[in-house]
């Protein structure tokens, strides 16, 4: 079960593929694209993930952040983001503590889901049956 539309996003604090600190705070005033994946440099991950990249100037001119997060460390983090130019922000996860405040927990890895949170830290909408293919496109049409 997914948390709920409406409800407030769980705040966290964790590293990002360059080491650096990121807070789901610092991005007050932006819309977010949270989306949780099960692994670096798998297929569907890495299709989802090109999508996200692809569509990447399309997320910035609409001022959305995208955020990809899944049980992977720093350095696979930075070693598929290089392999595959993604110029988004991927979040290590190691301990689980995102993934599990989310309900994203697939025991062990997290599952695909993908949250949108609004400019107030408030879950505006939540994709929990994802197309790699095509999510990152499914979500601008939406969005529009």
């Amino acid at each position: 079960m997914t948390l709920a539309q409406g409800t407030m996003a769980p705040d966290f604090t964790t590293k990002d593929t360059n080491g650096e600190t990121v807070k789901l705070s610092d991005f007050r005033g932006k819309t977010v694209v949270l989306y949780f994946y099960p692994k670096d440099d798998t297929p569907g991950c890495t299709k989802e993930a090109q999508g996200f990249r692809d569509a990447y100037s399309e997320y910035q001119d609409k001022e959305m952040v995208v955020l990809g997060v899944s049980r992977d460390d720093e350095a696979s983090h930075k070693m598929f983001a290089e392999k595959y130019g993604l110029p988004f922000k991927l979040l290590a996860d190691v301990d689980g503590s995102i993934t599990q405040a989310y309900d994203a927990d697939g025991g062990g890895y997290s599952k695909r889901v993908t949250y949108i949170i609004d400019s107030e830290g408030k879950i505006a909408r939540v994709y929990d049956k994802v197309d790699t293919s095509s999510h990152a496109k499914d979500i601008l049409q939406a969005m529009s």
